[in-house]
């Protein structure tokens, strides 16, 4: 076999595999996978569908919290999945939604999808406000927004409520309680841009605040028992 051939036959063989590798990567790119912190209308059928088949006792709100996790893993363990407590292409699958009907990944992003957002807003202010004045809880829900929008902080609603250690209510069990009433227009009141708390980015109750370092953040306003700060 001549030079020519051998390089031709060689040449051939890495655009084969250079294309094998993009449609693989365009493949992965476009995978549906919905987990904690998704929210919307994606998130909304997953849970119709688990609620209808006895896995989901929650409310469907179209947020994807503790309890659409827990759900999510029954079921998957029920059905001979892997159980990682995501919604990926096999899950989807196996709940009768078709994968790609949705049209992208499951993640929050800014402010991109109202309603999910709205609903995960309202759920944070409703755990961590429950009880205080209506103002208190647009400041809270304003703080989260404020988060969204300063560069120390990630970058989408639920990536700012889901950071680690940001909320107690993610870790003592509140955020998975029913939502108050007035949560959901609070929530939306902060959405459509009204800010109590003057553009603060920390706020924490200072009979229950264990931390020095939370008390150092200079104070913008007090709403009810919270501090706004920083």
């Amino acid at each position: 076999m001549s030079k020519e051939r051998k390089k031709l036959i060689l040449a051939l063989a890495v655009i084969f595999a250079v294309n094998i590798f993009i449609i693989a990567l365009a493949q992965n790119a476009w995978a549906e996978l919905y987990k904690k912190g998704s929210s919307g209308a994606p998130v909304t059928e997953i849970q119709t569908r688990l609620k209808n088949w006895g896995y989901y006792s929650g409310e469907v709100d179209g947020v994807y919290g503790s309890a659409t996790e827990a759900a999510v893993k029954y079921f998957q363990r029920k059905n001979g999945l892997s159980v990682d407590g995501q919604v990926g292409d096999e899950t989807l699958a196996a709940l009768g939604i078709t994968p790609g009907s949705f049209g992208g990944s499951g993640g929050s992003s800014g402010y991109g999808d109202q309603s999910g957002d709205l609903n995960l807003l309202a759920r944070l202010i409703s755990a961590e406000a429950r009880g205080e004045p209506y103002e208190g809880q647009v400041a809270v829900g304003a703080v989260v927004l404020n988060r969204v929008e300063h560069a120390s902080f990630p970058n989408s609603i639920a990536e700012v409520i889901y950071q680690p250690w940001a909320f107690t209510c993610i870790n003592d069990g509140q955020f998975d309680q029913p939502v108050a009433e007035s949560a959901y227009r609070a929530a939306q009141d902060a959405l459509n841009g009204w800010d109590p708390s003057y553009g603060a980015i920390y706020y924490f109750n200072p009979s229950t605040a264990t931390s020095d370092w939370i008390w150092s953040r200079p104070l913008i306003v007090e709403i009810g028992k919270h501090r706004f700060c920083s």
